[in-house]
């Protein structure tokens, strides 16, 4: 019995009661949401009509406190069909398109 009890309870003292996962990457989740919500209103904005459903997929890597480098890649199954690049000040909400 009372190794079923230390079983129980050993996870609760070994894990730290305030770590949360976005204290670590909060900078690259907020630049990652101000991107995704510009990106959104691009393509909603845009009357196009595409045959093969393009889905971007978004990768954000931290610069500093303030800003941070999110890359914006449509692919079509296994094709990659374009990369865009964005600096990112999430203490400004500013969105800087990088161009190549």
């Amino acid at each position: 019995m009372k190794k079923l009890i230390t079983l129980f309870i050993f996870p609760f003292l070994a894990i730290p009661y305030g770590a949360k996962a976005n204290d670590n990457f909060s900078v690259e989740i907020e630049a990652l949401k101000l991107v995704m919500e510009q990106y959104k209103e691009d393509i909603e904005s845009s009357t196009e009509l595409e045959i093969e459903d393009k889905k971007p997929s978004y990768m954000a890597l931290k610069q500093d406190e303030c800003n941070a480098t999110v890359e914006v890649t449509k692919k079509t199954g296994l094709e990659v069909v374009n990369t865009e690049s964005f600096d990112v000040n999430i203490c400004l909400k500013e969105i800087y398109k990088v161009i190549n």
